[in-house]
């Protein structure tokens, strides 16, 4: 099966294999929808996945801090996917924003979809 996607303006949607592989989906990356002058056609990407993988879309509030790289958030996420992949999508969302929200210092949004594939 085949992926078609763009993360203008957003962080990139982390694809989870079902043996447990993180991937991270940033070969289509863009500024945010209307920050551009003038029109063009936002950049795609493709990526192959199998049955039963899970992708997971999220805004930055999921990973960022201000106080270290995204770098880190990502490898954070990675990390929890990787432990909990296995969870239904309800469950699994509900772990990522467990393992993930410090309600002490974020203060940015969060929106979180996991999708099973």
């Amino acid at each position: 099966h085949t992926l078609t996607y763009s993360s203008a303006g957003h962080p990139p949607p982390a694809l989870l294999t079902p043996e447990g592989d993180v991937t991270f989906l940033d070969q289509a990356t863009d500024p945010p929808l209307g920050a551009r002058p003038e029109h063009v056609s936002r950049p795609q990407a493709t990526a192959s996945f199998s049955e039963g993988a899970t992708l997971v879309l999220y805004t930055d509030g999921l990973i960022e801090r201000r106080e270290e790289d995204i770098d880190v958030g990502l490898a954070r996420l990675a990390e929890s996917l990787r432990r909990r992949g296995r969870d239904n999508p309800e469950a699994l969302a509900d772990a990522l924003l467990a393992d993930l929200l410090n309600s002490n210092r974020n203060t940015d949004d969060t929106a979180l979809v996991v999708i099973r594939l």
